[in-house]
């Protein structure tokens, strides 16, 4: 089993469509076809949530309980700190991309896809491989 973990872009693709939509759902099915493990963290269901909360109460119970059905969630706590101020130390990369990035490595990632080109550049302890979304082949 891999663990692969997509950085928040590919959960707003899912849900909410667009150009890349079909992409997510192509690397989503391999993914499950092969039984690898989804990951994200603890920032991307925040930010899931901000279109629900819009909607009320009950659209975030569900989009909530679908997201921890479909992914393991990663909090971004203590232990994740000092992953995250190492790669924060590179000024090159946003402070919720050195979260994501963190949580990444604390779970022991992979593989972490991203829509980000600029971040399949960086190497990060723990995570074995980054790559875009254009290029992940699974």
């Amino acid at each position: 089993m891999t663990r692969v973990f997509w950085d928040t872009n590919l959960f707003v693709y899912l849900f909410e469509g667009g150009e890349f939509a079909g992409r997510v759902r192509q690397v989503r099915s391999r993914m499950l076809a092969r039984g690898d493990q989804l990951l994200t963290s603890a920032l991307t269901l925040g930010e899931l949530l901000v279109k629900p909360r819009e909607k009320g109460d009950a659209a975030v119970r569900d989009h909530e309980t679908t997201m921890r059905s479909i992914a393991t969630i990663v909090p971004f706590d203590a232990s994740c700190a000092p992953r995250y101020a190492a790669i924060r130390a590179d000024r090159s990369i946003k402070a919720p991309d050195a979260i994501q990035l963190a949580c990444a490595g604390a779970a022991g990632t992979d593989l972490f896809i991203t829509n980000d080109d600029r971040l399949s550049r960086k190497h990060v302890p723990d995570v074995k491989f980054i790559t875009s979304l254009e290029r992940a082949y699974l």
